[in-house]
């Protein structure tokens, strides 16, 4: 089985040649095509991967190439985990945010809009070639913002696209440790968007356990998200929000605090994904060794200003390990050995959320089988998350008409729209300000 990464000299791409070289059974990937636009990076993600396959004698082939044709022609399953204007991309999304007062984080608020808007285009050629080059393939979207990208995809390849987030799963996973339950066991009742969703419930042997967590201050302060928002709050919703919803929750705190770092997280990355390839790239350095050591930073830093804001304290070991690479294995697994699992996925609502129509991408729970995932029916979304969703995704439609049409009034729409954007005249020197300093925003007019 043939296994084509889009973003091949990617940071995250040894997690998921990891998670295939543990995996030993019938049907499993068997070639790796690495392919991205800079073959430097390339050639130093195929030294790593060659690391980690030296003692595993059934390791899956890896080639690269820096041809998108040649990359899809062939694949069973394309991986898609680009990064439009990279790093230094996202680090100028937080700048010209920031310097209007408002949140530049990568997939939420201005930051998010911008990213959208010079993602989508080459998303969509992307998804163009693979329903002409590898019709049959299946798209595992990982591409921020994961939500938008993967419903810009599915216009044109329809639910052979899906989109995959570690974020649900990590939550999952906190709240089943603290009720001492086997998140394997466990039923997580989560919905929302990408990076905009609550877990509502978490049943075991059919019981909703939830209930206990909102009555122990105790337990509901000892794990990230009860220290992120605080328990009060979390009673308040009777839900557990996605971190991610901190954005939203205490925006004015957050952006202070992101104004204040003495840098922004984009230009951290930046900075040390910059140091981190340099070091690699030398013959005389192990490159799976400073991988490691730069992955352990890149982890304990995520969402540092939030936590600090929030006085959240340091992230728990346990939670330093990712997830999305399990998640991107289970799914290709379920499809292409009929392994039926149930996942929190971006997939096509179907009527799954009756608030929205049914092309609308969710994030919800689904079955997965051979024949793709199938989000399971939910109940209905309370009042406060139901303004949030119906809002966002408003905005995530101007983001696609104004990709498609290439309309600079309709991106001032969008950006106006956010909830997280206060003034239109705001939203104009938005856009102002991002298509002086992006190249992919040429196109608006």
């Amino acid at each position: 089985m043939r296994l084509t990464i889009l973003g091949g000299g990617g940071f995250r791409v040894p997690l998921v040649y990891g998670a295939l070289l543990a995996d030993r059974g019938e049907g499993r990937v068997t070639e790796v095509v690495l392919h991205d636009l800079d073959a430097g990076r390339l050639h130093t993600v195929a030294r790593i991967l060659a690391e980690q396959a030296s003692a595993v004698g059934y390791a899956p082939r890896v080639t690269t190439t820096t041809d998108l044709d040649e990359a899809l022609r062939g694949a069973d399953f394309v991986f898609s985990a680009i990064r439009v204007g990279g790093l230094e991309g996202r680090a100028d999304d937080e700048r010209v945010a920031l310097a209007e007062g408002v949140l530049g984080q990568e997939t939420v608020g201005a930051g998010g809009v911008a990213y959208g808007l010079r993602t989508v285009p080459v998303a969509v050629d992307i998804a163009r070639r693979v329903a002409r080059l590898a019709p049959d393939a299946w798209v595992i979207n990982f591409t921020n913002p994961a939500g938008l990208v993967t419903e810009a995809m599915s216009r044109h390849l329809g639910d052979r696209v899906i989109g995959i987030c570690d974020s649900p799963v990590g939550l999952g996973r906190r709240i089943a440790r603290v009720l001492g339950a086997d998140p394997k066991e466990a039923w997580i009742d989560y919905v929302g968007l990408n990076h905009l969703g609550w877990v509502r419930g978490l049943r075991v042997a059919g019981r909703d356990e939830l209930p206990r967590l909102f009555a122990d201050p105790g337990l509901l302060g000892s794990f990230e998200e009860g220290r992120l928002f605080g328990a009060d709050w979390l009673r308040s919703l009777g839900a557990v929000p996605n971190e991610y919803l901190h954005y939203y929750y205490f925006n004015r705190e957050t952006v202070r605090a992101y104004r204040e770092a003495e840098k922004t997280r984009g230009a951290f990355l930046r900075d040390q994904q910059a140091r981190f390839y340099e070091e690699a790239g030398r013959a005389d350095v192990s490159a799976l060794g400073a991988w490691h050591r730069t992955r352990d930073e890149r982890e304990a830093t995520y969402m540092a200003e939030n936590r600090e804001t929030a006085g959240a304290g340091e992230r728990e070991a346990d939670d330093l390990s990712g997830g999305y690479e399990k998640v991107a294995l289970a799914l290709m697994r379920a499809i292409a050995r009929d392994e039926r699992t149930t996942l929190i996925l971006n997939v096509r609502n179907q009527g799954t959320l009756s608030v929205l129509d049914p092309d609308a991408v969710v994030e919800v729970p689904c079955l997965v089988d051979a024949n793709g995932a199938h989000p399971v029916a939910v109940a209905p979304l309370p009042g406060h998350a139901t303004g949030l969703v119906c809002s966002v995704k408003a905005v995530e439609r101007e983001v696609l008409a104004a990709a498609e049409s290439g309309s600079r009034t309709t991106a001032v729409k969008a950006f106006a729209l956010h909830p997280l954007v206060d003034s239109v005249e705001v939203a104009r020197r938005l856009v102002d300000g991002y298509t002086a300093v992006h190249p992919g925003l040429a196109y608006l007019k």
